[in-house]
């Protein structure tokens, strides 16, 4: 993501962090190939640290890990974030609720794509 972009999207989060992207878009993948996983880059742009509390998947078809320790100042931590790809074949378009110490109103993520026989 360019820089004033990312920019932005802070701007419109009014939140102290910045994230890499809220989409990711995986295109068509095949069931035969499993499941399929991504990361989100978030950085503490604050003066605090910064806790994420919880990342909680639409489905019990997608799952996420996440830091655990608080983020500090001008650090960043990696949400990964994975599909299991076993069902359809369909559009999907997962979603994924972190919530942080930094504001009330969660962030989403999204995955998404096509799986294909």
């Amino acid at each position: 993501m360019n820089t004033l972009l990312t920019f932005l999207l802070a701007l419109a989060l009014n939140a102290p962090f910045e994230i890499d992207k809220t989409v990711h878009d995986f295109g068509k993948v095949s069931q035969k190939d499993g499941p399929v996983s991504c990361t989100f880059t978030i950085t503490n742009t604050g003066e605090e640290p910064l806790s994420i509390f919880a990342v909680v998947s639409s489905c019990g078809c997608t799952g996420a890990t996440w830091p655990h320790e608080a983020i500090e100042p001008g650090e960043s931590g990696e949400i990964s974030a994975s599909f299991t790809n076993d069902e359809g074949p369909y559009p999907f378009d997962k979603v994924l609720t972190v919530y942080t110490s930094a504001q009330k109103k969660p962030i989403l993520l999204h995955m998404k794509g096509v799986a294909t026989k």
